[in-house]
């Protein structure tokens, strides 16, 4: 585990604890059973793979540790719509405030603004959270192996899916890999990031994505710019992507989303 990424561990574990002397676990799970069906984000990706597209997990952040501010201003309402038009299949929203000045009532706005299956990011560690992300309105949490024990893993799946939402398990080598095909969920993530370094290589997934089976579904995330690097993912298989800090970076967002995906 990096420096960083323990440090927003600590960080989170205390967030957490936090958050559930505030609202209790079994009054964030009856927040979560109050809201409406979660849209169907597994779905929405394999309609697009079924249909010749690439399945584009587009997301909306406004800042990150290794790119500083990334966005000002900052309207993650226009931005769900600009996605939804230029042809995204989801939204991924960072509700983690510390590190990616991000918030629940983000997600909320993105989602209420389109009709995409929206992922909560963020540093998923505790049910408590699973519950709180489905209360926020989200369709589908993401757990980074590298951040869990397998037995954490497979609760918080658990938990997602009794809420029926969707799980992207994230992996960054070999060894998460196995782990992460341990769990139940088809949504395979292969970060182009280095945790250590946080510098991207597109080299990491043409070596990890060929090892996912055939029954589960990559999704190459991090350090995709142009329609080369969508046909070098799909080349290896991965026909699903998550972008986010480049398209943000884009004054048009709507256009740079249909160029990156050759529409």
């Amino acid at each position: 585990m990096s420096d960083t990424l323990a440090r927003i561990l600590r960080d989170k574990q205390a967030e957490v604890a936090a958050g559930a002397s505030a609202v209790s676990i079994t009054e964030m799970e009856k927040r979560a059973l109050d809201q409406e069906k979660p849209r169907d984000f597994m779905g929405a990706l394999c309609r697009a793979i079924g249909e010749g597209r690439t399945g584009l997990i587009a997301e909306i952040k406004r800042a990150s540790p290794s790119g500083g501010l990334i966005r000002d201003p900052f309207e993650p309402a226009a931005l769900a719509q600009a996605y939804e038009i230029a042809g995204a299949s989801c939204l991924s929203v960072l509700t983690d405030a510390k590190y990616f000045q991000g918030s629940a009532e983000y997600l909320r706005a993105a989602r209420a603004a389109c009709a995409l299956p929206v992922l909560r990011k963020d540093f998923m560690i505790h049910p408590w959270q699973v519950f709180e992300a489905r209360a926020m309105g989200a369709d589908a949490i993401l757990l980074i192996m590298s951040a869990l024990t397998d037995a954490r893993a497979q609760e918080l799946e658990e938990v997602a899916r009794s809420l029926d939402m969707a799980v992207l398990a994230e992996v960054h080598d070999a060894r998460e890999m196995d782990r992460a095909l341990g769990l139940q969920t088809r949504l395979i993530g292969v970060n182009n990031r280095n945790l250590k370094t946080l510098e991207t290589d597109l080299a990491i997934s043409e070596a990890l994505v060929p090892l996912v089976p055939a029954d589960r579904i990559p999704v190459a995330e991090s350090g995709l710019r142009n329609t080369d690097d969508v046909a070098r993912m799909a080349k290896v298989g991965a026909h699903c992507i998550l972008v986010g800090e480049f398209l943000m970076r884009q004054p048009d967002v709507a256009a740079a989303t249909r160029a990156l995906l050759g529409t």
